[in-house]
């Protein structure tokens, strides 16, 4: 990895990544001031995120990391580089495992025994028969021991995830399916995915290795009619698209179960966003570029 006190290091950060990073923060920043999150905090936050990437991203080969080399390229005073290197770290996100619920509709989408011929999510008996096939109560069991089929079931049903007919089968709108509206579990997802994607951009911006599928198509001077019916359009593509993978993954998955190099994890998304044009767009891409 390049040391960034190196000699090849540029005296100013380059323009055009402050100008992206100015961009990509503006969001972010108004989802901060909505939940009271203000400068001060976010600046805490930020000290101990530089220090720690610094720490752990940053080594010189060979040599000790120290303090006083923490606080040059990080520009963090020796003193907070100090107290926040020997302090508990308070900046690790929260668990990226997948929710019960994610768990049990990437089953229900995904594996052999849970979709028919087409691939689709086949109906599911609500309570297991006496043959022993397949139920929303086994599907539950498979997956957690400790979580009553009967409480995800009114969660889902409150949410408009699955329905149940007068003959108690269970069916499944899978194109429905988002995370629980509980904001902790919101923002696990938001931090996940989010991390993920910048990830991806970054890794590929760095030119550390093979690139990272990270792309998208741009159009502009579009009316709100169009963007609606692109809207749409991409949403049925996406499901597609994640359904498909998810389906590739399970299997994946339960092939590599116990393997002791088992240890990648992998994230997927799509994603698509439309907004009035009122902000210069600073990207090189022309109408019709994918990128």
């Amino acid at each position: 990895m390049t040391d960034p006190t190196g000699p090849n290091s540029p005296t100013e950060p380059p323009k055009a990544v402050m100008s992206a990073v100015a961009r990509l923060l503006r969001p972010l920043v108004r989802l901060l001031i909505a939940h009271g999150i203000t400068f001060p905090m976010l600046s805490n936050l930020l000290k101990a995120l530089y220090v720690d990437s610094a720490d752990r991203d940053f080594p010189m080969d060979g040599k000790r990391q120290t303090d006083s080399r923490i606080s040059l390229i990080t520009g963090v005073h020796r003193k907070d580089v100090k107290r926040l290197r020997t302090a508990p770290s308070e900046t690790q996100s929260a668990t990226s495992a997948p929710s019960i619920g994610a768990q049990l509709v990437g089953l229900w989408i995904g594996s052999p025994d849970y979709i028919d011929a087409d691939g689709k999510p086949i109906p599911l008996p609500r309570s297991k028969p006496a043959d022993g096939g397949r139920s929303f109560e086994g599907l539950v069991e498979s997956v957690s021991k400790d979580m009553r089929p009967r409480t995800i079931l009114d969660e889902w049903l409150r949410l408009g995830l699955v329905t149940v007919d007068a003959n108690n089968i269970v069916r499944l709108d899978s194109a429905a399916f988002v995370p629980d509206e509980d904001l902790t579990q919101l923002a696990q997802y938001f931090g996940r995915n989010t991390h993920d994607h910048i990830s991806a951009a970054a890794h590929n911006l760095l030119g550390d290795g093979k690139p990272y599928l990270e792309r998208s198509v741009f159009y502009d001077k579009l009316t709100p009619q169009s963007a609606e019916e692109l809207h749409d359009l991409a949403r049925d593509i996406g499901m597609e698209a994640l359904v498909r993978l998810n389906k590739a993954a399970l299997e994946k998955a339960e092939q590599d179960e116990g393997k002791s190099d088992a240890t990648r994890r992998m994230n997927f998304g799509v994603y698509y966003f439309d907004t009035e044009d009122d902000e210069p767009d600073t990207s090189p891409e022309e109408n019709g570029d994918e990128k």
